[in-house]
């Protein structure tokens, strides 16, 4: 049976109203060690990151149920957001702005799986490419740091604090993207700020005999997958092995996600 991990977090989270606007400073990624391509919508500018296939073990044997077994994944290359996609980014492509928490360079969120869809259909029709939501397995591999990989708890690091806006006893909200840490491929905010989506449906027990090679993921469900946990969230939830689900047309304003190619 699915642990629903969401709950009243998620219904807390939406009821919260838009804070003052407080920046951090992220410790800046090196270009000349990454694979940067810089992409341009309407005047806005954002950034993938190449990521060499490679073979890792997906799971954690001590975690949550859903998280078991470790088993092996091989994956090909591909790109991904080197941050989730921004509210400046969505609004250049849909001409309007979901989110609770304003802010051009905050996350985008409020969207649901099918908004989501819909903004990747508009932005492929502008930009002539092929951009998709991410397969699980890819977002596990980034955050883990792909063939880089030093093998942190959470994505770039093993204290939380570096590299992610969670729930403390501070007051959480989101923050602008990339004002922590980045991880070992120079991606940012994988662990905190919003829950992003996959492209996946969501099995509690589909590492039992998820394939070897590219896993696709269940080929049906009721719910899709949501990882990197959230500024509304513990730190447990933010581990990347963590695993979440909420159903499709679902939103909140502890969710959103990243672009792959």
């Amino acid at each position: 049976m699915k642990t629903f991990l969401l709950q009243h977090v998620m219904l807390v989270a939406c009821m919260l109203l838009p804070g003052l606007q407080v920046y951090a400073k992220g410790k800046e990624a090196k270009p000349e060690s990454l694979q940067l391509k810089v992409y341009e919508v309407k005047g806005v500018k954002f950034t993938m990151v190449t990521v060499e296939g490679g073979t890792f073990l997906m799971g954690d044997d001590s975690g949550r149920y859903g998280e078991q077994p470790a088993h092996k994944v091989k994956l090909r290359r591909f790109s991904i957001g080197q941050t989730e996609v921004t509210q400046e980014l969505w609004e250049a492509v849909m001409g309007s702005n979901p989110s609770d928490w304003k802010g051009a360079k905050y996350p985008v969120e409020s969207v649901s799986w099918d908004d989501c869809k819909a903004f990747i259909k508009k932005l492929n029709r502008l930009t002539g490419k092929r951009f998709r939501l991410p397969k699980e397995a890819e977002w596990e591999y980034a955050a883990r740091g792909g063939n880089q990989s030093k093998g942190y708890i959470y994505s770039g690091s093993n204290n939380i604090k570096d590299v992610a806006w969670y729930h403390n006893d501070n007051y959480s909200r989101p923050h602008r993207v990339a004002t922590k840490e980045p991880n070992e491929l120079g991606l940012y905010d994988m662990s905190g700020n919003v829950w992003e989506w996959c492209q996946d449906w969501y099995a509690d027990d589909y590492y039992f005999y998820s394939p070897i090679q590219n896993p696709p993921g269940e080929f049906s469900g009721t719910d899709r997958v949501l990882r990197g946990g959230s500024w509304g969230g513990t730190a447990t939830l933010c581990r990347v092995t963590g695993r979440n689900f909420y159903f499709p047309e679902g939103t909140g304003n502890i969710i959103g996600f990243r672009l792959a190619l």
